[in-house]
């Protein structure tokens, strides 16, 4: 079973990983999402600008910036 999981990212596309990171993985689509958009503010503060939704490795979306728009 595939699970899906974020991959953080700079504005560059370089990764970030969060100093309280664990191991963000989620049974389905619908949940990654609902997670990303209760956490999205402080993902920003730890210095992350952009996500990339993953399925296993395949990229489901993304880069989406978490920048709000102007």
């Amino acid at each position: 079973m595939m699970t899906f999981s974020w991959r953080l990212e700079s504005s560059d596309g370089s990764l970030v990983t969060r100093p309280d990171a664990g191991d963000d993985q989620f049974p389905s689509q619908a949940d990654a999402e609902s997670w990303v958009g209760e956490t999205w503010q402080d993902l920003l503060a730890d210095g992350v600008d952009q996500v990339s939704l993953l399925e296993g490795d395949r990229v489901v979306y993304g880069p989406m910036s978490l920048h709000p728009a102007e």
